[in-house]
């Protein structure tokens, strides 16, 4: 049995190759403040793609999407912010949530949702 962690990072991992096969540069990973962490920042075309990975088993009770609550929102509009201070660009953030389905510690599903919620 995988641990949390591991479980996340295969997730995100799916997540950066998927994103770069839809020709998106990734930027940062894990990018870190107290209080919040951006699991993936990424450019693609004329966007900054702020990503919130979730990963689930199959038949999981909340959603990746649903886990995205108001609150966890906010923590990462505030994130990115400071990634944005520290890494100033010309790109338009957007704020993309991708769900990661697995089973038997391997990724069976990637639903990538654009525009997920707005900063």
């Amino acid at each position: 049995m995988q641990n949390k962690r591991e479980v996340g990072k295969l997730g995100e991992d799916a997540v950066c190759a998927y994103l770069e096969q839809q020709g998106a540069e990734i930027l940062c990973r894990n990018f870190t403040i107290r209080g919040g962490e951006l699991d993936i920042v990424a450019r693609k075309d004329d966007f900054l793609l702020i990503v919130e990975v979730k990963t689930r088993q199959p038949n999981a009770l909340c959603s990746g999407a649903a886990a995205v609550t108001p609150r966890k929102q906010q923590l990462l509009i505030r994130t990115a912010e400071a990634y944005l201070l520290k890494n100033p660009t010309d790109l338009q953030p957007r704020f993309d949530v991708a769900e990661v389905e697995y089973s038997g510690g391997f990724v069976r599903r990637i639903e990538y949702i654009e525009n997920a919620f707005y900063g």
